[in-house]
């Protein structure tokens, strides 16, 4: 019995700290990273921390492949006008929507776009995150309602619940990543 009992303990601990095989895998599953080299040649590209663009990817996507019924596509969930923007702010060439499928594309132009939104916003990340789940108009809108970037404050001036939980998401899944991949992102 009491072998059985500290093997429960065991597999408690395990999964509860992350640590063995076993929280690797619990790990796996609710904090998965896929494409870490991708994103380590882009966060190095973009002067981006690695962990901020697997959190971004994480929230959009959670690593899947997939379409938003905005038609977002991707591991970044960008739209097709992003992409068009993208594409013409980085002197590129023109691309057709299945590209956004391909991950070292997606991630590139997600990478690019979080920069120029960090670039846009003085390093802000609160206002780049926010910006990057509800659109540069809204933001604009709520630092200029705030009276200005240094009196913005998350929680009291978004008013969509779903920008805020997203830019609080966002921010704690990059400590988390930070956490338990910093060699897998090159940190």
């Amino acid at each position: 019995m009491l072998v059985v009992l500290l093997l429960i303990a065991g597999v408690v601990f395990a999964v509860a700290t992350g640590l063995g095989p076993l929280g690797d895998a619990v790990r796996e599953l609710t904090l998965p990273l896929k494409h870490e080299d991708i994103i380590r040649q882009q966060a190095r590209d973009k002067d981006l921390d690695a962990s901020l663009i697997a959190g971004v990817i994480y929230e959009e996507s959670r690593f899947r492949d997939q379409t938003s019924h905005a038609g977002a596509r991707g591991l970044m969930q960008i739209t097709p006008a992003t992409a068009r923007f993208i594409a013409r702010d980085s002197g590129g060439t023109a691309f057709t929507h299945e590209d956004l499928a391909t991950p070292q594309i997606n991630i590139a132009y997600g990478s690019y776009y979080l920069r120029y939104l960090l670039r846009r916003y003085d390093g802000n990340e609160t206002l780049a995150v926010a910006a990057y789940n509800a659109g540069e108009t809204n933001v604009n809108r709520w630092v200029a309602r705030a009276g200005g970037a240094d009196d913005f404050d998350k929680t009291r001036d978004i008013p969509f619940k779903e920008t805020r939980d997203y830019v609080g998401n966002v921010l704690q899944r990059r400590e988390e990543y930070r956490d338990h991949y910093s060699r897998e992102l090159g940190l």
